[in-house]
């Protein structure tokens, strides 16, 4: 039975009014149709939320296209269209952008049936793009509406699962899978902290998986390695037994038989940067054992052995207490800080262990019990959260919340100054403090009054849970205090905020009081003396450098400044000079237009890294910052170089900040 509302009678009277009222938008002048909009869209929610109302709208895709329903909207260029975007659309609270998106996938599934040739995408092009967003929202053509999409959208939520249903039966579960499977490691070769999003994709693979009607084809075979990442990494819980019967049977194993157990999770751990339940199960089970299997469980080099050695009594209380089966995916970054060897920094293990005796204040607590759950408790919550952050600078993620700053923050800390970062946790956690200096004065977290960010941020680790709050407010406090300044404050606030490494010196190409592009030619050829191999004497870049960009969306259009981090300089493996960055936006891979696509792999990115060629990175760079006792001498730049890198700005962000 339909999960829509029985209307099978009135959909051909409901298809009628949509008839005409498409008429009317299309008879109306370019300055009419948005009173005639209104109707169409209303007509189209009544007949989406009845039987065969896909198929029907679907039938009737060229006509609303051309009629001007997609008028003055992204959706008017599908070939821009991103398909990771299409979840936030079809979960909207607002109607008319569920109907926008519903309506503009089934044109496109339309335009990929040959049913419909449009101007502006292929048949290949438009098939592609359903296959990716069936892939990303997968989940609801298995799901029912959850409480709070009910609350939300009402009988709205029931229309892109119907969609969804729609879309397979034409497009086929096998595209669907070999798309979400290739998404899924697109996202795992960035190494994010946060996982929970992908266990979740992976779990619907699984579900499908076991349903013998539904054929998924080659796709398979990708499909479960990933499951058995998380299921059934090794023969001992191929079947998925429970972690109760699973320690059973480890009781039972000999020493030829747990080293093959610790071989086969420390294999699929650091292929995929997914750490299966078990293998908390695993690693606590080993603590009875040596040091040897501990470290064949982590899956260390030699570098980690020694570090394990050297601190085994440091890294077995930290096993014990932050590793549990909710907590699993900590042991990633265990394995790494140890492989990091910033153990051996004399600050490092002290903090450590005072982070292990730290006693939390009933605020932090109560936030971390509100956001993970009460077990494991808040403490081993935190902890676990402090190791992988620890063992993953690059893997931190502002999740959905204007804290770019305050995530780039913690990165830097982890990748450059893990002790800093450790006592910045320590004093959030328990003293629900933050204290930091700009310009000799003292400013806390508990007296400055609002941040960027105007809610609590909810979907972050649990160290990013505790400690942004606290950073989000000062950092608005150091743009209060800057107000009346001329220029960017980011001149000031960065090198203050971020830590002494941060270059004194300050470029910028927009001028602050117009909006307008400034002194380009000069902007592009410092960027070049200070940071281009060929250009500085070959000087690698020492200290991460906080920079902003101008970032554009797919068509080149300005979205807005961004905080990103430079991490380093250097040739790719095709001799083409790359700049490699760290961007805290949790998806780094995106198409900012004009050619300009950001790589996360394949050009010798290391994981959490993004790249771009030089001149197309400089072409949407808009600050840095340098050592203004460097002799500061402008780059000789190739004319024909700089001419490019600057088209490139004509063409995207800068197109309209032309001085007159």
């Amino acid at each position: 039975m339909s999960p829509l509302g029985s209307g099978g009678a009135s959909l051909d009277r409901h298809l009628a009014t949509l008839d005409d009222a498409t008429q009317s938008l299309a008879a109306a002048s370019p300055f009419g149709k948005q009173v005639k909009l209104s109707r169409v869209l209303g007509a189209l929610r009544r007949v989406l939320l009845l039987p065969g109302g896909c198929a029907a709208v679907r039938a009737r895709a060229a006509q609303l296209d051309s009629a001007g329903l997609f008028l003055g909207t992204d959706w008017a260029r599908p070939q821009i269209l991103i398909p990771s975007l299409s979840g936030g659309s079809l979960r909207s609270a607002n109607a008319d952008t569920v109907v926008l998106e519903t309506v503009s996938d089934l044109r496109l599934l339309a335009v990929a049936k040959g049913e419909y040739v449009h101007a502006l995408v292929s048949a290949e092009q438009a098939f592609h793009h359903l296959s990716q967003v069936l892939a990303i929202n997968l989940s609801l053509l298995f799901t029912p509406p959850t409480e709070a999409e009910r609350a939300q959208q009402g009988r709205m939520a029931q229309v892109p699962r119907e969609l969804m249903r729609h879309l397979v039966e034409e497009v086929g579960y096998e595209k669907v899978l070999e798309n979400l499977v290739d998404e899924i490691w697109r996202i795992l070769r960035q190494r994010p902290i946060q996982v929970d999003s992908v266990k979740q994709m992976i779990t619907q693979i699984a579900v499908a998986r076991s349903n013998p009607d539904i054929d998924l084809g080659a796709g398979a075979l990708g499909a479960d390695r990933l499951i058995s990442s998380i299921y059934g990494t090794t023969d001992a819980c191929r079947e998925d037994p429970g972690v109760e019967v699973y320690r059973t049977r480890l009781e039972t194993m000999d020493d030829s038989a747990l080293q093959y157990e610790t071989a086969g999770f420390a294999r699929s751990m650091h292929d995929t940067g997914l750490v299966s339940p078990y293998h908390a199960v695993l690693l606590r089970f080993l603590l009875g054992k040596g040091e040897y299997h501990l470290a064949e469980a982590l899956g260390l080099s030699s570098t980690g052995r020694e570090c394990l050695l050297c601190y085994h009594e440091l890294v077995r209380r930290l096993i014990y207490e932050a590793v549990h089966v909710e907590t699993a995916q900590c042991i990633y970054g265990l394995a790494l800080l140890l492989e990091r060897g910033i153990l051996y920094q004399p600050p490092v293990a002290p903090a450590l262990w005072r982070q292990l005796a730290l006693q939390l204040s009933p605020h932090a607590t109560e936030r971390l019990t509100q956001v993970f759950g009460p077990a494991p408790d808040a403490r081993a919550r935190l902890l676990a959260g402090m190791l992988s952050i620890l063992g993953q600078p690059l893997g931190v993620g502002q999740g959905d919340n204007p804290t770019c700053q305050s995530a780039r923050a913690l990165s830097m800390w982890s990748y450059n100054d893990p002790d800093y970062l450790l006592q910045t946790l320590a004093w959030a956690a328990r003293d629900d403090e933050v204290v930091m200096h700009f310009e000799g004065e003292s400013i806390s977290s508990r007296d400055s009054v609002s941040g960027v960010a105007t809610e609590l941020p909810m979907d972050l680790d649990p160290v990013s849970v505790l400690i942004v709050p606290h950073l989000d407010r000062i950092y608005a406090e150091m743009g209060r205090r800057c107000v009346g300044r001329d220029g960017d404050p980011h001149r000031w606030i960065n090198p203050e905020f971020h830590g002494w490494w941060s270059g004194r010196g300050f470029r910028i190409n927009v001028d602050v009081a117009t909006g307008n592009l400034t002194d380009l030619d000069e902007f592009l050829r410092h960027f070049y003396a200070s940071y281009h191999p060929f250009y500085n004497k070959n000087q690698p870049l020492i200290h991460p450098q906080p920079a902003g960009v101008a970032v554009t969306d797919s068509a080149a259009r300005f979205v807005g400044w961004h905080a990103i981090t430079i991490l380093r300089v250097a040739l790719d493996p095709q001799d083409r000079m790359r700049v490699y960055f760290y961007n805290p936006n949790n998806d780094s891979g995106q198409d900012w237009g004009d050619g300009v696509v950001v790589g996360t792999a394949g050009h010798a990115e290391r994981f959490g890294e993004a790249s771009l060629p030089f001149e197309q990175f400089a072409s949407r760079l808009y600050i840095f910052h340098f050592d203004p006792l460097e002799p500061g001498e402008l780059a000789s730049v190739d004319r024909d170089e700089l001419d490019s890198v600057i088209g490139y700005v004509h063409r995207s962000w800068g197109a309209d900040r032309l001085p007159a």
